[in-house]
């Protein structure tokens, strides 16, 4: 099967993408307007942007007609943000998150969600999540034209995680027990786990 992107409707580029790009990490996002209030949505369009400075990547989908959405709004007008991590134990209210509430209307209040205070960021953190990225806002991107989505890139100033999933100098991911989104309504867990360790170039061997 092959396919023609020009001849795509959106909805039709839209299924190829989420359908093959599986599983991905979910960024429970926090951030605040100008007078305080907190929103909380979920985005999967998220990722590792760099190690050194340490930053994050979440893109946030435009409303039709190219309106930004809260998260997005929020982290243009105060720089901040924090990324709350998704698991087997929150996945279920954060997807309660995920409803189209208005503007006006905190999903944090609504919800009765527990807030935490940051450490570096005036954005709370969502006491329903075990790891947390406190974010600063590097840029936005504006992609599409015209624009149909905001790639919002944060620096990591500090991250919070419960000491029980923080073993030998590592994260230990059984016991974080991470939840993805596939297509769909559909989520996933981790499943079975393997290692495959990284090869090493070897010039005499690989000499023809």
């Amino acid at each position: 099967m092959e396919f023609t992107i020009s001849a795509l409707e959106r909805q039709e580029k839209y299924k190829l993408l989420i359908g093959c790009i599986i599983p991905r990490p979910i960024a429970w996002v926090t951030s605040m307007d100008a007078s305080g209030l907190v929103n909380a949505a979920p985005f999967s369009y998220f990722n590792v942007a760099s190690i050194e400075p340490m930053m994050v990547s979440v893109a946030v989908m435009r409303r039709p007609g190219g309106e930004r959405k809260d998260t997005a709004r929020n982290i243009g007008e105060t720089g901040e943000f924090v990324v709350n991590m998704v698991d087997v134990h929150n996945v279920d209210v954060v997807n309660l998150t995920s409803a189209d509430y208005p503007p006006d209307v905190s999903e944090a209040e609504a919800l009765g969600l527990e807030l935490l205070p940051a450490a570096r960021v005036k954005v709370p953190r969502l006491g329903a999540s075990r790891i947390h990225f406190e974010c600063r806002l590097q840029q936005i991107v504006e992609l599409g034209s015209p624009v149909s989505s905001d790639l919002i890139i944060g620096e990591v100033v500090h991250v919070h995680v419960e000491d029980a999933l923080y073993q030998m100098g590592k994260i230990d991911a059984a016991a974080f027990a991470p939840v993805s989104r596939l297509a769909g309504h559909s989520y996933a867990t981790l499943g079975e786990m393997f290692d495959r360790p990284r090869p090493v170039y070897d010039p005499l061997r690989n000499r023809k």
